[in-house]
């Protein structure tokens, strides 16, 4: 039942994450619950599949492909600050290029948190399963990690091309002007994000980082 359990967590964590990018099933849904309660509804529906997915890869049978090294400990502590960072920066913020933001109050003239990075959602992602993937060398979670990671990379750009799409070329480039799929490399000088999110991602890393060993059995320590 172990791989069972795992293989059905990841495909329900998958599909439930191509509703974004489904312009029709979001819309509908969000006429049904309204914005906040689709947001809502969904953010805690997220959290609730990766949970069974971070338990079910745990459950799975221990098959060792490497040994855990002090240095692969350290890169996710440096690592984890960013991808908290991101995801409170990107969550809700106007950015309607990506997931996670919105289309009211964005200016391609100053793209915000879009011109740090176009997907910042998927780049803390991206983060977050590539430090983790070095740092568990077992079979599970290198399938576990490595299937997000090239979810978050694949992503960016099957986003990019929809949207080209949908708004034609000329509309897109306006919109993207600022923007850029590498971090830095857009219109982000002069931004200031708000405090009160960068004060949420101290407090959330915080919690992670207290809480890491009670839920998911690990101690975060180098």
């Amino acid at each position: 039942m172990g791989w069972t359990e795992f293989i059905l967590a990841m495909v329900a964590f998958m599909v439930s994450h191509m509703v974004p990018s489904r312009p029709a099933l979001r819309g509908a849904l969000v006429a049904r619950l309204g914005r906040a309660g689709y947001g809502a509804a969904y953010g805690l529906l997220s959290l609730l599949l990766l949970a069974w997915v971070i338990f079910a890869a745990g459950r799975a049978p221990f098959v060792p492909l490497w040994d855990q090294a002090t240095w692969m400990r350290w890169l996710v502590n440096l690592v984890m600050p960013v991808v908290v960072l991101l995801a409170c920066l990107a969550a809700g913020a106007p950015n309607p290029l990506s997931f996670g933001g919105r289309a009211e109050g964005f200016d391609p003239a100053r793209p915000g948190v879009a011109g740090l990075v176009r997907h910042p959602l998927l780049w803390a992602l991206l983060l977050w399963s590539g430090a983790h993937l070095v740092a568990n060398g077992d079979l599970a979670h290198v399938i576990l990690f490595g299937l997000f990671a090239v979810f978050a990379a694949l992503g960016m750009r099957a986003i990019d091309g929809r949207n080209r799409r949908l708004w034609g070329a000329a509309r897109w480039q306006a919109l993207t002007t600022g923007t850029s799929n590498m971090p830095f490399a857009g219109n982000w000088r002069g931004w200031r994000p708000a405090w009160w999110r960068v004060l949420l991602a101290v407090v959330i890393w915080a919690a992670l980082w207290h809480l890491h060993e009670p839920v998911i059995g690990v101690s975060p320590l180098p």
